[in-house]
């Protein structure tokens, strides 16, 4: 899914919320969840949309309507360890739709 496709859902209020997913090397990407399924973003050139920060994000969704919008940190202790990444261990953090600044 595209930024465009992105805004026409929202726009048509079928999407339940947007997650900003934080991976490791200070990269973040987006996913769009509808009907509980995930649809991440990608840039114009069909590669994943790659993010620098969360304020980055707010930058590119500034004109979209407002979304539930979260910040989702996975667990690096199991990958530390040698074990397969689990759900249940990411940390899921409500964001301001708007900067504070």
């Amino acid at each position: 899914m595209n930024l465009q496709e992105l805004n026409a859902f929202a726009m048509a209020r079928k999407v339940d919320e947007l997650n900003l997913i934080s991976m490791e090397g200070g990269i973040y990407l987006l996913e769009a969840r509808m009907h509980g399924a995930a649809y991440p973003l990608s840039d114009p050139s069909g590669k994943m949309l790659m993010l620098r920060s969360v304020e980055h994000a707010r930058d590119i969704l500034h004109n979209f309507p407002v979304l539930p919008f979260n910040l989702v940190h996975t667990s690096v202790h199991d990958e530390m360890c040698g074990l397969g990444a689990s759900g249940e261990d990411c940390l899921k953090m409500p964001l301001a739709w708007r900067s504070a600044l």
